[in-house]
């Protein structure tokens, strides 16, 4: 399967990388907007979900090892899940990879909508993911879309997923994960429990 062939997501739209210039040029005007809020002091660190255990449908769990956010109320609020399994990283290299993620942060904040992230450390699987709150179902499969160019120059291209879910709040969600309820139950993405 090539990194462009789409996969679906709950609201049928695909989860496709754009294309790349299209995608390099969201990154680049993003790292500009993260670089002015960094400077402003807008992005925080909350530590309230830090060690946080979330489970998921298809048997694997992941560890909060950090989390990041800005303080905007989401007009229309959704819930992101991201996926990726690094190339060639193993054992002490995913510490290495968390270490290194903060120069990562870049890289997402300052994408029209972004709310807040929760990182997950590598599942039993090897995969990391982050669950995002975003406001508006479009900007999140943007955001998701352009992110997949920048993963791929580290992730294994197979790994990369995405999964947007319109009208629910991450914290809702974390709450009560029976939101996520659907027809296909051992999916990746979907959350079944927190601990």
């Amino acid at each position: 399967m090539s990194t462009d062939t789409p996969k679906s997501n709950p609201a049928g739209t695909p989860s496709a990388p754009l294309p790349p210039a299209t995608a390099w040029r969201a990154v680049a005007r993003c790292v500009i907007e993260s670089a002015r809020m960094l400077a402003t002091r807008v992005v925080h660190w909350p530590r309230v979900n830090v060690g946080r255990r979330l489970r998921f449908a298809d048997g694997t769990t992941g560890e909060v090892y950090r989390e990041t956010a800005v303080a905007r109320e989401p007009v229309e609020p959704c819930l992101l899940v991201v996926c990726f399994r690094l190339r060639r990283v193993r054992g002490r290299g995913h510490t290495l990879f968390r270490w290194e993620s903060w120069l990562n942060t870049p890289l997402f904040v300052g994408f029209p909508g972004f709310v807040s992230k929760l990182w997950l450390a590598d599942d039993e699987q090897g995969r990391y993911r982050g669950v995002y709150e975003w406001d508006g179902a479009d900007r999140a499969e943007h955001y998701a879309r352009s992110l997949w160019r920048v993963l791929a120059l580290v992730s294994e291209p197979r790994s990369i997923d995405f999964r947007v879910v319109p009208g629910l709040h991450r914290d809702e969600v974390l709450a009560d994960p029976a939101l996520l309820d659907g027809p296909s139950a051992s999916d990746w993405w979907r959350l079944i429990g927190t601990s």
